[in-house]
């Protein structure tokens, strides 16, 4: 586990966090009582932090009883990090045959309020420098980066959306505009050197069976190695891998 400064903390979170700890661990709602016992905390405090956590969903009071458990923020949270996780662990077997076949490397990202962010990097063996790396965020004119502009909620990527426009010039917004219909039929889409010279990527959305986007898988090498041509012997391969993949959700 890494060490913290406790300088660089902030105490009053921790106790926060110290409380919802307590009520997590017992299989039972618990009252106020059993919380000021269990954690020590006087009673002026512990009441300000038990209606702070009920009025931002991270805990529920039960009126009538008087007792206290998590909330469905927190539920929520735990579902959307579960779900995750094992979206990544299922997929992972698929993502390492796909570097080891193109001796590219390969990524995983999804969506953060942020933008998408790679959260897993399948390096290939010639250790190229992708100028990217986990938690990297990706610019909307990657590969990775056109498949959520292509099929993630329009409302969920509409800020990012425009402060990546921002960044283009009229010619490249028109460009990327008339990419995204073929994106969306091909479910695939090509990338020239968006991050750093030499480096270009192909990608692919993860889909549900609501055919909701869970992420997107990005392969990533030299220009030389990655083609637009979609009859490309590297992106047949990859587009099999894309079916695999998918059919695993249920798209």
């Amino acid at each position: 586990m890494e060490v913290i400064k406790s300088n660089t903390t902030i105490q009053a979170l921790q106790t926060g966090i110290g409380i919802l700890e307590v009520i997590a661990k017992h299989d039972k709602p618990l009252k106020f009582s059993e919380i000021a016992e269990l954690t020590n905390i006087s009673k002026s405090y512990l009441y300000k932090y038990l209606n702070t956590f009920i009025q931002l969903g991270f805990l529920y009071r039960d009126q009538d009883k008087g007792t206290y458990e998590l909330g469905s923020k927190l539920i929520e949270f735990g579902m959307i990090a579960a779900d995750r996780e094992n979206v990544v662990e299922r997929i992972t077997p698929y993502l390492r045959e796909i570097s080891k076949h193109s001796s590219c490397t390969v990524t995983y990202s999804i969506w953060t309020s942020n933008g998408p962010m790679i959260i897993n990097i399948f390096n290939s063996f010639q250790g190229i420098n992708i100028g990217a790396q986990v938690g990297t965020i990706l610019p909307i004119t990657s590969a990775a980066g056109k498949i959520f502009l292509a099929f993630h909620d329009h409302d969920i990527i509409k800020e990012w959306k425009e402060a990546e426009f921002k960044k283009l010039s009229p010619a490249e917004k028109e460009k990327l505009e008339n990419e995204l219909e073929h994106i969306r039929r091909s479910e695939f889409s090509f990338a020239k050197e968006p991050i750093i010279a030499s480096v270009s990527s192909v990608s692919f959305p993860v889909l549900n069976f609501k055919n909701n986007l869970l992420g997107a898988v990005a392969v990533v090498g030299f220009s030389e190695q990655i083609s637009d041509d979609e009859n490309d012997e590297l992106n047949v391969f990859i587009k099999e891998m894309r079916r695999k993949i998918n059919d695993i959700f249920g798209h």
